[in-house]
């Protein structure tokens, strides 16, 4: 008998469904199904140019179902969840309700209260909620995580973070730019780097916010071994000059206490080694999101603070 799973997808035409299709791949397994509105999906060809595809939601369900009842080996094993990040809570529902275990992109829901209906209904079906947290994966993150836990410290780690990845004028028209379905920009390209900072820094003691609009987003936050200053953007301009010049829309720095932390490999496959820790039955489920998730939506709910000690260098930049 085959130890392969089958899996159906849900949001293929988006910007990161690939990276799931190419991990669904390298572990061995096949796409059977995928769903999206939008038909821009010739992508699946270079995976699995087999799988049936949906552009209406009801006729995936059935498809699905439809596959359930058959109990002939081809029902559904895994649904990913690659849709815009609103409907998130939804699919995983559908997901769980189907007899399926999620494999869900971050954000994982926009509010920490979705997490607890999740939790019920995977006592409810038996089924299981897997989360990417990707960073947890890299080996750099792994090797300061035990450099933190092993050493001896009077005064807590002093951190810098930022994040800077450009767009263009579509960002702000489309989902990604409606706070209601993104929910912003710390959600939206922060919420993996706040999981990470719990990760290694432990549980979150202060969160204050110093900026925050469409474009980017700043703050502080206190976790019990770190002090944090974060900048977030998707604005060019924030990119620093010199890397503007060579040509650079993005940026990415986290030093601790002034040392950087190097990140400039080790990213592309962490799709694939996430998919097979799922597999395995170590898959980070749904309590490992909960304190990134309150982190963003106190951020989202907060206003911003009129002062800004504590701030982010790039704060200050003109």
């Amino acid at each position: 008998m085959s130890n392969k799973k089958n899996f159906a997808l849900i949001g293929a035409a988006g910007y990161i469904a690939p990276r799931h299709m190419q991990a669904i791949k390298s572990t061995g397994n096949r796409l059977l199904a995928a769903f999206d509105p939008n038909d821009s999906v010739g992508i699946i060809d270079s995976h699995f140019p087999d799988a049936d595809f949906f552009t209406e939601f009801e006729r995936f369900d059935r498809h699905v179902d439809m596959r359930r009842r058959a109990r002939n080996g081809g029902q559904i094993d895994y649904v990913s969840i690659c849709s815009p990040n609103y409907l998130h809570d939804s699919h995983i529902r559908f997901a769980l309700r189907s007899g399926a275990n999620a494999i869900c992109e971050k954000p994982l829901v926009l509010n920490p209260w979705n997490i607890d209906g999740l939790l019920d209904i995977e006592r409810e079906t038996g089924r299981k909620t897997n989360t990417i947290l990707q960073l947890r994966l890299h080996p750099s993150i792994i090797a300061l995580r035990k450099r933190v836990r092993e050493e001896h410290r009077s005064t807590k780690h002093e951190v810098d973070l930022a994040y800077v990845t450009s767009r263009g004028h579509w960002y702000l028209q489309s989902w990604k730019g409606d706070t209601k379905k993104s929910g912003g920009i710390a959600t939206n390209i922060g919420v993996h780097f706040f999981d990470m900072l719990h990760y290694l820094f432990g549980d979150l003691q202060a969160n204050v916010v110093h900026l925050s609009n469409d474009t980017k987003a700043a703050g502080y936050l206190e976790y019990e071994k770190a002090r944090v200053r974060w900048f977030l953007s998707v604005d060019l301009e924030d990119v620093p000059a010199s890397a503007r010049e060579s040509g650079q829309r993005t940026y990415r720095s986290i030093t601790v206490n002034g040392e950087e932390i190097e990140f400039s490999g080790g990213f592309t496959d962490l799709h694939d080694r996430s998919y097979a820790e799922i597999l395995a039955g170590r898959g980070f489920g749904l309590e490992e999101n909960r304190t990134a998730i309150e982190t963003v939506a106190a951020i989202r709910a907060g206003n911003a603070a009129p002062s800004v000690q504590d701030g982010h260098p790039f704060l200050g930049k003109k």
